[in-house]
Order: structure tokens, then C-alpha cells, then sequence
């Protein structure tokens, strides 16, 4: 396998820049969601990582805390990128990087992306619903 490295970035670095271009390419490009939707007042208060292939940025994430806990949310692995396991990976990280035993981990899956989710230790939770125009579900993380 190539050789990896996902990092934590702030907001205010430069390297958010390259976080945004992968978003933008996976749920703005390919998904056709809207930008005002993706990039959020959210972005400013969450924990963003980049995950790197040698040092050729191909995914992001970021975490921030709810209302109802700690919520994953924007995981993307720009497509040429995909099938090589490094999703499993990024939310690996993301999840020990959390290490919290007092809050719910959750997310909102989308409907494709479920079995990917439930191989990680996530259950879904209630009727699915849309958000950005794509049916997800509610997913608990249960280890």
C-alpha cells in the first residue's frame, strides 16, 4: 500500500484551501450540492483533516460538536482515489483522534455510503431523510 498520512488542519491554515478544492470536486462537482450548503458556518469551529497518498492530498473530513454529540460529517476521497481502503482509514483516524466515551459519535450517512458505515461500527437510526437534496440516513457509531 502507498505510503499515507492524514493530518489535522485548522481552518485558518492554508492547507483548508486544499480541503475545500476536495469538497468542492466531490459533493459540489460530482454530487451537484449546493455550495451555500457545503461550505458552511460550520467550517470555522470544526476539527478538519486531510488525508494524504505520499503528499498528494486526496481526502477530508471534519468533526464538530452537536446538540446531540459529536458528528462526523464531510468525509471525501476525490474518485480517481477511491476503492484503495482509504475512506476505512480516514474515519479510523478521525474516530481515535475523538477518543470520547461521553457523547454520542454520529453522522449522516447517505444512502450509498451505508454498508461502507456499518462495516466501521455504525448503526442506523430512524426513517431516512434528505439533506442537500440526497436521502441519508442517521447513523450511530457503536464501536
Amino acid at each position: 500500500m502507498s505510503e499515507i498520512s492524514i493530518n489535522k488542519i485548522l481552518y485558518t491554515d492554508d492547507s483548508f484551501k486544499i480541503a475545500q478544492q476536495i469538497r468542492n470536486q466531490v459533493f459540489v462537482e460530482e454530487q451537484e450540492v449546493d455550495p451555500v450548503l457545503e461550505m458552511d458556518k460550520f467550517d470555522k469551529t470544526a476539527s478538519h483533516y486531510l488525508f494524504f497518498v505520499k503528499d498528494l492530498a486526496v481526502g477530508t473530513a471534519r468533526w464538530r460538536i452537536t446538540e446531540f454529540g459529536i458528528k462526523l460529517e464531510r468525509f471525501a476521497i476525490l474518485k480517481k482515489h477511491r476503492g484503495f481502503g482509504y475512506g476505512s482509514k480516514l474515519v479510523g483516524a478521525v474516530l481515535k483522534d475523538i477518543s470520547s466515551k461521553e457523547k454520542i459519535i454520529y453522522l449522516n450517512s447517505q444512502v450509498n455510503a451505508l454498508s461502507f458505515y456499518q462495516k466501521l461500527g455504525f448503526v442506523s437510526q430512524g426513517s431516512q431523510f434528505q439533506e442537500a437534496g440526497i436521502y441519508h440516513y442517521k447513523m450511530i457509531f457503536k464501536g
